[in-house]
Protein backbone atom coordinates (compact mmCIF):
# COMPACT_ATOMS: atom_id res chain seq x y z
CA UNK A 1 0.00 0.00 0.00
CA UNK A 2 2.96 2.47 1.09
CA UNK A 3 4.83 1.77 -2.24
CA UNK A 4 1.48 2.78 -4.10
CA UNK A 5 0.94 5.32 -2.77
CA UNK A 6 4.59 6.60 -3.10
CA UNK A 7 4.47 5.86 -6.84
CA UNK A 8 0.88 7.14 -7.73
CA UNK A 9 0.35 9.81 -4.81
CA UNK A 10 -3.20 11.23 -5.38
CA UNK A 11 -4.34 8.55 -8.21
CA UNK A 12 -4.23 6.50 -5.71
CA UNK A 13 -5.71 8.12 -3.02
CA UNK A 14 -8.33 9.43 -5.33
CA UNK A 15 -9.80 5.99 -6.72
CA UNK A 16 -10.06 4.90 -2.99
CA UNK A 17 -12.12 7.83 -2.05
CA UNK A 18 -14.51 7.12 -5.43
CA UNK A 19 -14.65 3.66 -4.30
CA UNK A 20 -16.02 4.20 -0.91
CA UNK A 21 -18.16 7.37 -2.34
CA UNK A 22 -19.45 4.52 -4.72
CA UNK A 23 -20.10 2.43 -2.03
CA UNK A 24 -22.16 4.80 -0.12
CA UNK A 25 -24.77 5.47 -3.21
CA UNK A 26 -24.84 2.79 -4.98
CA UNK A 27 -27.37 -0.36 -3.30
CA UNK A 28 -25.39 -3.44 -2.84
CA UNK A 29 -28.14 -5.74 -3.92
CA UNK A 30 -29.32 -4.63 -7.09
CA UNK A 31 -26.54 -2.50 -8.55
CA UNK A 32 -28.72 0.96 -9.05
CA UNK A 33 -28.29 3.91 -7.38
CA UNK A 34 -29.92 4.31 -3.54
CA UNK A 35 -32.13 6.30 -1.88
CA UNK A 36 -29.98 8.93 -0.25
CA UNK A 37 -28.42 9.04 -4.23
CA UNK A 38 -31.86 9.94 -5.55
CA UNK A 39 -32.66 12.40 -3.36
CA UNK A 40 -29.58 14.42 -3.60
CA UNK A 41 -30.01 14.24 -7.20
CA UNK A 42 -34.42 14.94 -7.56
CA UNK A 43 -33.24 17.78 -5.07
CA UNK A 44 -30.75 18.82 -7.58
CA UNK A 45 -32.59 18.66 -10.69
CA UNK A 46 -35.95 20.00 -8.98
CA UNK A 47 -34.17 23.48 -8.41
CA UNK A 48 -32.85 23.08 -12.33
CA UNK A 49 -36.31 22.70 -13.77
CA UNK A 50 -37.26 25.79 -11.89
CA UNK A 51 -34.65 27.52 -12.87
CA UNK A 52 -34.33 26.52 -16.58
CA UNK A 53 -38.37 25.95 -16.98
CA UNK A 54 -37.70 22.64 -17.81
CA UNK A 55 -40.28 19.70 -17.27
CA UNK A 56 -39.01 16.78 -15.01
CA UNK A 57 -40.53 13.57 -14.32
CA UNK A 58 -40.85 11.43 -11.65
CA UNK A 59 -41.82 7.23 -11.53
CA UNK A 60 -42.30 5.45 -8.78
CA UNK A 61 -42.30 1.44 -9.39
CA UNK A 62 -43.42 -1.39 -6.93
CA UNK A 63 -43.13 -5.20 -7.80
CA UNK A 64 -46.70 -6.64 -7.80
CA UNK A 65 -47.31 -9.20 -4.63
CA UNK A 66 -43.47 -9.17 -3.94
CA UNK A 67 -44.45 -10.83 -0.22
CA UNK A 68 -45.92 -13.37 -1.76
CA UNK A 69 -42.90 -14.36 -3.61
CA UNK A 70 -41.09 -14.24 -0.48
CA UNK A 71 -43.04 -16.24 1.10
CA UNK A 72 -43.48 -19.17 -1.10
CA UNK A 73 -40.11 -19.30 -2.31
CA UNK A 74 -37.86 -17.70 0.37
CA UNK A 75 -35.67 -14.62 0.17
CA UNK A 76 -33.02 -15.77 -1.86
CA UNK A 77 -35.44 -15.90 -4.59
CA UNK A 78 -36.97 -12.78 -3.70
CA UNK A 79 -32.89 -10.72 -3.73
CA UNK A 80 -32.79 -12.43 -7.51
CA UNK A 81 -36.13 -11.47 -8.45
CA UNK A 82 -35.23 -7.64 -7.29
CA UNK A 83 -31.74 -8.30 -9.40
CA UNK A 84 -33.43 -9.53 -12.38
CA UNK A 85 -36.31 -6.50 -12.71
CA UNK A 86 -33.01 -4.05 -11.86
CA UNK A 87 -31.37 -6.13 -14.62
CA UNK A 88 -34.35 -5.23 -16.93
CA UNK A 89 -35.12 -1.42 -16.37
CA UNK A 90 -31.45 -0.84 -16.51
CA UNK A 91 -31.47 -1.16 -20.33
CA UNK A 92 -33.73 1.60 -20.68
CA UNK A 93 -31.93 3.98 -18.41
CA UNK A 94 -29.80 6.64 -20.04
CA UNK A 95 -26.58 8.48 -18.17
CA UNK A 96 -28.78 11.20 -17.34
CA UNK A 97 -31.28 9.81 -15.85
CA UNK A 98 -31.32 8.39 -12.55
CA UNK A 99 -32.39 4.78 -11.64
CA UNK A 100 -32.69 4.56 -7.91
CA UNK A 101 -34.11 1.47 -5.36
CA UNK A 102 -36.30 3.27 -3.00
CA UNK A 103 -36.76 0.83 -0.11
CA UNK A 104 -37.90 -2.75 -0.16
CA UNK A 105 -38.77 -3.72 -4.05
CA UNK A 106 -39.91 0.17 -4.54
CA UNK A 107 -38.08 2.00 -6.88
CA UNK A 108 -37.76 5.44 -8.48
CA UNK A 109 -36.73 6.63 -11.85
CA UNK A 110 -35.89 10.25 -12.18
CA UNK A 111 -36.77 11.91 -15.59
CA UNK A 112 -34.60 15.53 -16.57
CA UNK A 113 -36.37 17.61 -19.21
CA UNK A 114 -39.30 14.84 -19.57
CA UNK A 115 -42.63 16.04 -20.17
CA UNK A 116 -45.50 13.55 -19.09
CA UNK A 117 -45.92 11.65 -22.54
CA UNK A 118 -41.89 10.60 -22.73
CA UNK A 119 -42.40 9.48 -18.92
CA UNK A 120 -45.64 7.71 -19.64
CA UNK A 121 -44.58 6.14 -22.83
CA UNK A 122 -41.08 4.81 -20.66
CA UNK A 123 -43.52 3.47 -17.72
CA UNK A 124 -45.35 1.51 -20.36
CA UNK A 125 -42.45 0.18 -22.01
CA UNK A 126 -40.63 -0.89 -18.89
CA UNK A 127 -43.74 -2.35 -17.62
CA UNK A 128 -44.16 -4.41 -20.48
CA UNK A 129 -40.59 -5.72 -20.58
CA UNK A 130 -40.98 -7.00 -16.83
CA UNK A 131 -44.22 -8.71 -17.80
CA UNK A 132 -42.01 -10.24 -20.46
CA UNK A 133 -39.12 -11.18 -18.73
CA UNK A 134 -39.07 -14.98 -17.76
CA UNK A 135 -37.58 -14.82 -14.18
CA UNK A 136 -36.24 -18.51 -12.99
CA UNK A 137 -34.91 -19.48 -9.58
CA UNK A 138 -33.83 -22.94 -8.51
CA UNK A 139 -35.91 -24.55 -11.60
CA UNK A 140 -39.00 -22.62 -10.73
CA UNK A 141 -40.61 -19.84 -12.87
CA UNK A 142 -41.75 -16.73 -10.61
CA UNK A 143 -43.87 -14.45 -12.68
CA UNK A 144 -43.35 -11.15 -12.03
CA UNK A 145 -45.55 -7.90 -12.91
CA UNK A 146 -44.69 -4.12 -11.55
CA UNK A 147 -46.82 -1.27 -10.57
CA UNK A 148 -45.58 2.24 -11.55
CA UNK A 149 -46.67 5.83 -10.59
CA UNK A 150 -45.87 8.84 -12.56
CA UNK A 151 -45.29 12.58 -11.65
CA UNK A 152 -44.80 15.44 -14.16
CA UNK A 153 -43.71 18.97 -13.11
CA UNK A 154 -44.91 21.58 -15.47
CA UNK A 155 -42.56 24.32 -15.05
CA UNK A 156 -45.21 27.03 -16.51
CA UNK A 157 -47.30 26.28 -14.06
CA UNK A 158 -45.74 28.65 -11.93
CA UNK A 159 -45.41 26.86 -8.46
CA UNK A 160 -42.24 25.62 -6.94
CA UNK A 161 -42.62 22.26 -5.17
CA UNK A 162 -40.40 20.50 -2.64
CA UNK A 163 -39.09 16.63 -3.53
CA UNK A 164 -41.24 15.47 -0.74
CA UNK A 165 -44.38 16.67 -2.51
CA UNK A 166 -43.20 15.56 -5.41
CA UNK A 167 -42.66 12.06 -4.42
CA UNK A 168 -45.90 11.55 -2.79
CA UNK A 169 -47.73 12.52 -6.00
CA UNK A 170 -45.62 9.55 -7.86
CA UNK A 171 -46.69 7.34 -4.54
CA UNK A 172 -50.57 8.38 -4.76
CA UNK A 173 -50.39 7.12 -8.11
CA UNK A 174 -48.20 3.95 -7.62
CA UNK A 175 -50.97 3.22 -5.03
CA UNK A 176 -54.15 4.04 -6.96
CA UNK A 177 -52.04 1.31 -9.36
CA UNK A 178 -52.51 -0.75 -7.42
CA UNK A 179 -56.04 -0.40 -6.25
CA UNK A 180 -56.53 -0.78 -9.99
CA UNK A 181 -55.34 -4.47 -10.19
CA UNK A 182 -51.26 -3.92 -10.26
CA UNK A 183 -49.25 -4.48 -13.57
CA UNK A 184 -49.98 -0.64 -14.96
CA UNK A 185 -49.20 2.76 -15.09
CA UNK A 186 -51.12 5.38 -13.57
CA UNK A 187 -50.05 9.23 -14.25
CA UNK A 188 -51.14 12.81 -14.19
CA UNK A 189 -54.06 12.58 -16.21
CA UNK A 190 -55.42 9.19 -14.67
CA UNK A 191 -54.98 10.32 -11.10
CA UNK A 192 -57.94 11.56 -8.99
CA UNK A 193 -56.11 12.30 -5.80
CA UNK A 194 -55.38 15.65 -6.22
CA UNK A 195 -57.86 18.93 -5.37
CA UNK A 196 -57.33 21.04 -7.95
CA UNK A 197 -55.26 19.86 -11.00
CA UNK A 198 -55.69 23.46 -12.71
CA UNK A 199 -53.97 24.81 -10.20
CA UNK A 200 -51.34 22.13 -9.63
CA UNK A 201 -48.27 21.08 -11.76
CA UNK A 202 -47.73 17.63 -11.02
Amino acid sequence: GLILKFLFGDSVEAAYHEAIYQMTIVDALTQCSNKRYFLEFLERELSRSERYSRALSLLMLDLDHFKEVNDNHGHLAGDHVLREVAGVIKLHIRKEECFARYGGEEFCIVLPEAPADNALQLAEKLRASVESTRVVFDGQHIPVTISVGVATLDPLAGRAIGSIEFIQAADARLYRAKELGRNRVVGPRDALELPDPARNPL
